[in-house]
């Protein structure tokens, strides 16, 4: 084939590759118009729609995790009529699209007991289980947060022994923690050593990062510019839907160790289009992380561009792939942490849609390496108003090398610019002797590559 009959094929190569570096292999696993919880009888049901204790309309899944066959979601009291703020199902059990939901760890939990008593549980945003067993409940503490708010209980770390269900500890953060406008509304786990467990909650009203370590049982709260929102980042539309939010530190996602022993978090405000990055090994030596002296050890990214606002993102450990939501695109992207590029060219599209990722709120990789999303239209909840007869909450899911396949993110093939650079080769003189070409020949040569150079910076 001459020069001239590789311009069509080399432009229909370059343009088949940008949309084959998605391939939306997630599935829809679970889905509700509403909420309905397996009450102890159709009678407790009745009686609980009857007093107001459970108005469908006003319960919505905001966490989610997954811990062998139990799937757990968290159901915040931001409205009244909420029964139960934490709760599962069975994974093995359910044969239902839709199922029922079970009160964690069960329905005595989330009952006031007695005047002016909070429940075990009030209000968990994230939820987040490790590796040896145990759930770790982020509670805000606060109810109808959305109407007259209701202050229950301090903000604190709950912690149950995922193989018995009984609460292992109750640590209430301290009041210096607690800021006018604090919300803790996000939690990691670095769990590598079982008694040495650290967690970390993210304060996203007041920007602020609480370290907590399980074996000294007490916590230290870490200030740092790169957990507030930057201004110009501020604005979302979805669905026809627009508001304003100014949310500092949101989204956290740690690594394996590292060779010193100690993880990187990947961390990034919610009104942001920035990720930024620090060891555990500063954040985890209290003297150091509140002295005021460690703003150089945190580094700076870069950016996933426009409409990058990015809430949740968890990284598995197996792959090193960190999975992102992006709200303001109705999107899951993807980064792997080996690349050196943190920039749009570097991101992966795992799933978009308008329909079945409105709003992705929350995302995990279970312990066999499934990839797990919940879409939940919170815009429409906060802003609007649900529609009872659509289905308002989705859960997809699908395998994380399913997930990651031809994206940016695969292992398996070369990222686009190293392509690009090899198609370029046609276009390069060869190394070995040849018969020197004609001038028609080095034009034709020259707007060739002038093609590539327009085609590549359009697609990239």
């Amino acid at each position: 084939m001459g020069v001239l009959g590789q311009i069509p094929l080399l432009i229909g190569v370059i343009l088949f590759l940008r949309p084959a570096l998605a391939n939306d292999n997630l599935r829809v696993a679970y889905q509700w118009s509403q909420i309905d919880f397996e009450f102890p009888s159709e009678a407790a049901r009745s009686s609980a729609i009857a007093s107001g204790d459970y108005i469908a309309e006003n319960v919505i899944p905001v966490g989610l995790e997954v811990y062998k066959r139990r799937l757990f979601l968290t159901l915040p009291r931001w409205k009244a009529g909420i029964p139960a703020s934490l709760a599962y199902i069975n994974i093995n059990e359910t044969s239902s699209q839709s199922p029922k939901l079970r009160p964690y760890p069960s329905w005595n939990a989330h009952i006031q007991m007695a005047e002016g008593e909070a429940p075990e549980i009030v209000s968990p945003f994230r939820i987040r289980s490790d590796r040896c067993g145990r759930l770790w409940v982020l509670d805000t503490g606060v109810a109808e947060l959305l109407g007259a708010a209701k202050p229950l209980a301090p903000t604190s770390l709950l912690v149950y022994d995922l193989h018995n269900d009984n609460l292992l500890r109750r640590y209430k953060f301290p009041k210096d923690h607690v800021k006018e406008d604090s919300f803790y509304a996000n939690l990691a786990v670095e769990d590598s050593d079982c008694d040495d467990t650290y967690a970390y909650a993210a304060d996203l009203g007041a920007p602020g990062l609480v370290v907590y370590s399980w074996k000294s049982q007490e916590s230290w709260r870490v200030k740092h510019h790169f957990f507030y929102p930057d201004p110009l980042s501020g604005n979302y539309t979805i669905t026809g839907i627009s508001f304003q939010w100014d949310d500092g530190l949101f989204g956290m996602a740690l690594s394996r160790p590292q060779p010193d022993g100690y993880a990187t978090m990947f961390f990034h405000p919610l009104s942001s289009t920035n990720e930024f990055s620090v060891s555990t090994k500063i954040l985890r030596n209290q003297t150091l992380a509140t002295s005021g002296n460690i703003y150089k050890e945190f580094k700076v990214l870069g950016s996933r561009g426009p409409n990058g606002q990015a809430g949740v993102a968890f990284l598995d450990q197996k792959t090193g792939v960190i999975f992102y939501a992006l709200p303001n695109l109705n999107a899951v992207t993807c980064w792997k942490t080996s690349n050196r590029a943190y920039t749009i060219k570097s991101l992966g599209r795992v799933y978009m849609s308008t329909t079945d990722m409105v709003f992705p709120n929350d995302v995990k990789v279970d312990d066999e390496s499934n990839l797990w999303v919940l879409s939940d239209r919170l815009h429409q909840y906060m802003f609007s108003s649900l529609d009872p007869k659509d289905v308002n909450f989705r859960i997809l899911t699908a395998t994380v090398k399913d997930a990651i396949e031809n994206t940016a993110c695969d292992t398996k093939i070369k990222p686009l610019p190293d392509i690009i650079t090899n198609l370029g080769d046609i276009l390069r003189p060869s190394t070995t002797a040849a018969p020197p070409k004609s001038g028609a020949q080095v034009m034709l040569i020259s707007h060739m590559a002038l093609v590539l150079a327009i085609i590549v910076k359009l697609i990239l």
